[in-house]
């Protein structure tokens, strides 16, 4: 691992609402440090108190969004990722939360939750291939697009791994369990 970077892990939150699977994403605050006003999933920088990246993310999820670690049913770990504007590296966890969920926002972090269907994103017109100034450079990312909002940076690339699984497990006919 890049010792030069800061060790982090997020959740990648689904459940079912109306009978589809979704996955929540949040739009971080222009008061956070790093990464203002973007979409993200829930989480942040390990911390001494944490046991591991999984504790991480659980317990980052739980004060930006208010959902109890209790509540939340880890079912792996994607392959961790870097960012390309600022030097972070990511440890991505999937976990299947509660629907309906009375979510508590930490209004210094998060501006808003954003809930998308699964099968939005998986639609060819979702998402495409482009350059974004980050820092005054110029790098390549993925850009989802749903109702205005758009995903990209290391949430898109983190997204693309997840939706290639989700894709290969779809196309062999099996159903995601909840229970």
């Amino acid at each position: 691992m890049d010792t030069g970077r800061t060790v982090a892990a997020v959740l990648i939150p689904c459940y079912i609402k109306n009978g589809e699977y979704h996955l929540l994403f949040i739009q971080r605050t222009d008061r956070v440090r790093d990464h203002k006003s973007q979409i993200s999933f829930p989480g942040g920088a390990h911390e001494q108190v944490d046991r591991d990246l999984q504790e991480t993310a659980l317990r980052e999820t739980e004060e930006e969004i208010g959902v109890a670690q209790q509540h939340i049913r880890v079912l792996g770990e994607l392959d961790d990722m870097a960012t390309a504007g600022t030097k972070y590296v990511i440890s991505p966890y999937v976990g299947i939360i509660p629907y309906p969920y009375h979510f508590k926002v930490d209004e210094f972090e998060t501006e808003e939750i954003i809930e998308v269907p699964i099968s939005a994103l998986l639609k060819k017109d979702c998402c495409d291939e482009g350059s974004a100034l980050v820092d005054g450079k110029e790098i390549e990312s993925y850009f989802y697009r749903y109702n205005g909002k758009v995903i990209w940076g290391a949430t898109a690339r983190i997204l693309k791994q997840f939706l290639e699984i989700i894709s290969d497990v779809l196309a062999q006919g099996a159903r995601l369990e909840t229970e």
